[in-house]
């Protein structure tokens, strides 16, 4: 017998899917069924209870109109108005009959019908008396017409009003029932889909997770053995499944896991063939590792010789450059000499110039200074004895003081410039200086210039013994060289070993099929 885990998954899904398409089809179906029920008694309560109450207060509207027509016949004294009056009453009763007659065609309970019949019973003894007294009326006995109104149509009328009262309350009693009616099968409707809901969700949820169960646990299963089969560990059981699709890929797995124990130990046997072929290889590249050592010695020892030698050839050219332009550079330098003494010499004539211009100046201005100031004191003392008469000259006196006293501070300026002559000299005996520094640079580049000589003639001997440790260690690779040859034999030979190995363990692994390399 199938147990649930023993179905196929689109099965599974497929009674899943119908337990709850049968619940929403089960719900739209009782949904359906309720609403017609609503829908007849709402129909009932538009059509029959609310037309009922309509008519039954159109009747009463009609009677109202009535009254008032009675009233203004009584009061009236104009016969056109009176007939007028009349000729409406008429028509609402007119109307009133029409309506009762279809009042009483209605849909009527047994209390419905008795009060209906009350309030014709009201009419037919409202009727007669309401007529009565419109003939009178019409035959100008208006007295009596009056008094017929007042005393008995109008107890009529009211009796008649209240048999219409008594039976809108309870037609409207009637329609509150139906509409509670209504709100009670929407109610239960409402609950019974509710219930029928909560038992497709109970239904679908028990399935949902039932099929869930039943295919993460296999998959969770499935899941761990590839993570074990991915980690290297081929030891560890397959538990079983049932006979659907999971239980197959369980299977699935034990059967790939059983393959792959076979396939790992006969890699592990080629392996190990592998190793052995491996150490000969080994050994015969030790071999080739100490001569590769020895002629890498050589080697060094020959690059060392030939870097040397560059460094030598570099050396006697940079010797040469240097020397080269040392000279230059000593021409330069003398040149730079006389330019500093021609400059000097001028700089030494344009401060002798000057100093003698600005001694001349300043005896002139102290001479005006001296002249300008006794002037002053002169006019002071004159311009004081003249009195009031002598103010304006001794304003003047004031100016001209003012003025020597700007004539000594020009004085003073110019002992400044005097001072800057001063340090122009000072700069002259400093370029003096430097002339005769750059003519001993000359001198020293001069030297300079011999001993770059003499580095060249040296460099070019040891340019001749680098050569000849050149062809020394040329020799000593080509020994070191044919001796290689003898071992890249025996390294062929434990290749071609190493190949059948690898052929062997490629025909085990061929039986898995890999994807395409991209």
């Amino acid at each position: 017998m199938k147990t649930w885990n023993d179905l196929r998954i689109g099965l599974k899904l497929g009674v899943g899917f119908a337990v709850v398409m049968l619940a929403t089809a089960v719900v739209a179906v009782f949904g359906r069924y309720a609403l017609e029920g609503v829908g007849g008694q709402v129909h009932e309560l538009v059509e029959h209870r609310q037309a009922s109450v309509g008519k039954a207060r159109d009747v009463k509207d009609e009677l109202n109109i009535v009254a008032r027509g009675v009233r203004n016949v009584a009061l009236l004294q104009d016969a056109k108005q009176i007939d007028a009056e009349i000729e409406r009453i008429r028509g609402c009763e007119a109307r009133i009959a029409k309506l009762l007659d279809g009042l009483k065609a209605g849909d009527l309970d047994g209390e419905g019908s008795k009060r209906l019949d009350a309030v014709f019973g009201a009419r037919e003894t409202y009727t007669p008396l309401l007529t009565r007294a419109l003939e009178l009326a019409t035959a100008n006995q208006d007295a009596e017409a009056r008094d017929m109104l007042l005393k008995q149509v109008r107890p009529a009328q009211a009796a008649y009003l209240k048999s219409l009262d008594t039976y809108v309350e309870h037609e409207v009693a009637r329609m509150r029932a139906s509409a509670e009616a209504t709100e009670a099968a929407i109610a239960r409707a409402e609950t019974v889909m509710l219930l029928v809901a909560l038992f497709a969700l109970g239904c679908g949820g028990a399935l949902g997770w039932l099929i869930t169960r039943s295919v993460t646990r296999p998959l969770r299963s499935a899941l761990q053995v590839t993570e074990r089969v991915s980690a290297g560990d081929l030891s560890g059981p397959v538990p079983a499944g049932g006979r659907d699709e999971l239980g197959v890929l369980l299977r699935s797995l034990d059967g790939m896991q059983d393959s792959l124990r076979q396939l790992v130990g006969g890699v592990r046997g080629n392996a190990e063939s592998v190793a052995t072929a491996s150490a000969e290889i080994a050994r015969g590249n030790q071999d080739l590792s100490q001569r590769t050592e020895e002629q890498a010695g050589a080697l060094q020892q020959t690059a060392a010789t030939m870097e040397q030698l560059g460094a030598t050839v570099r050396q006697n050219a940079t010797s040469a450059r240097e020397a080269n332009t040392l000279a230059h550079g000593a021409s330069q330098v003398a040149a730079q000499g006389g330019a500093a003494v021609d400059e000097m010499l001028g700089s030494m004539k344009s401060i002798t110039a000057s100093s003698r211009q600005v001694a001349d100046i300043v005896g002139v201005i102290d001479a005006i200074a001296f002249q300008t100031n006794i002037l002053a004191l002169n006019a002071a003392v004159e311009s004081a004895r003249a009195g009031e008469a002598g103010r304006g000259f001794a304003v003047v006196a004031g100016e001209v003081r003012t003025l020597a006293q700007r004539s000594a501070e020009s004085a003073r300026q110019i002992r400044t410039l005097i001072g800057q002559s001063v340090e122009r000299i000072e700069q002259g005996a400093a370029q003096a200086e430097r002339v005769g520094r750059t003519m001993h640079e000359v001198v020293q580049a001069i030297g300079r210039v011999n001993t770059v000589i003499e580095t060249i003639s040296t460099a070019s001997a040891e340019q001749s013994d680098g050569i000849d440790q050149v062809g020394h260690a040329v020799g000593q690779m080509d020994t070191v060289t044919q001796q290689n040859a003898a071992l890249v034999e025996e390294s062929a030979a434990a290749a071609e070993s190493l190949r059948m190995q690898a052929q062997q363990l490629v025909g085990a692994v061929s039986r898995f099929q890999l994807p395409q390399a991209a």
